[in-house]
């Protein structure tokens, strides 16, 4: 968020690598929380190799596997991330639809994070026109 920041820019690597470290640590820590957390931060690390979506998607599978399918997050990142990336409507409408089908009640801990996370698929998808190209042309 500070990109006008030198002093912070230049930490990056540093964030890099503890954040991958943490990984490597305990991949499973807070029930996958850092494979969600990777789903959006792969679309802007520095000098990595090959497509972000790929990486992004990995983490995703991931972070589904490690809550068990309890939290809506990973699709809604999906869809904001990779699929509107990509320009792929059906992979949007596919991940928010995913997101929206999480059973708030299955994790009481989680209830409040999925409560916002499904309000916000909802409004991404209400907004899938502003944010996909006209097909047509």
């Amino acid at each position: 968020l500070s990109k006008d920041n030198p002093d912070l820019v230049a930490d990056q690597a540093i964030v890099e690598a503890l954040i991958d470290r943490a990984l490597v640590l305990d991949e499973r820590f807070g029930e996958g929380a850092i494979h969600a957390f990777l789903i959006t931060y792969e679309s802007a690390r520095n000098g990595a190799k090959g497509d972000f979506a790929v990486r992004s998607l990995n983490h995703a599978d991931q972070a589904v596997k490690l809550s068990r399918g309890h939290q809506a997050g990973p699709w809604v990142s999906v869809a904001e991330v990779v699929c509107v990336a990509k320009q792929e409507r059906k992979c949007f409408e596919d991940a928010l639809n995913k997101a929206l089908s999480v059973d708030v009640n299955a994790t009481p801990s989680s209830r409040m994070v999925n409560l916002v996370m499904q309000r916000r698929a909802r409004w991404l998808l209400s907004k899938a026109d502003d944010l996909f190209a006209d097909e047509q042309q």
